[in-house]
């Protein structure tokens, strides 16, 4: 039996790496290559957690706990980066649509540009209001 099947054999049954393991792993290299200029024991031994957190996090078979924490992870960085991301398409957008957010609902809603005054109706809680584009 080679190496690697031995290490399938190993990680059966355990969680594996997902995108917060990932992410773990890139902030606690970018904490021990800062700490190379920097000289700081607290950097070291942040970068060297955030590694053990990451090993422990993979060779975890405890799927549904594991599954959660990077659920809250995708979460909080969907709201980190998701308006960003929208603000950017919609400048994209912009030459060709107008936009404007829904009195009832606040949800944002994109309609043609150069249509003159029409009425507007939301997807998402029905109210129907007018506006010029």
């Amino acid at each position: 039996m080679n190496l690697k099947e031995k290490f399938y054999r190993f990680m059966a049954g355990r969680y594996g790496a997902d995108q917060l393991s990932r992410f773990l792993s890139f902030a606690a290299l970018a904490l021990i290559v800062v700490n190379l200029f920097v000289r700081s024991t607290i950097l070291w031994l942040l970068g060297i957690v955030a590694l053990v957190l990451v090993y422990v996090r993979m060779f975890s078979k405890n799927y549904e706990k594991r599954r959660r924490e990077n659920e809250r992870y995708l979460q909080l960085k969907y709201k980190l980066t998701g308006g960003a991301r929208n603000w950017a398409d919609r400048q994209k957008q912009r030459r060709d649509y107008v936009f404007f957010r829904c009195p009832g609902c606040h949800a944002m809603l994109r309609v043609p540009r150069g249509k003159g005054k029409i009425r507007i109706t939301c997807r998402k809680c029905g109210n129907a209001f007018e506006k010029k584009t």
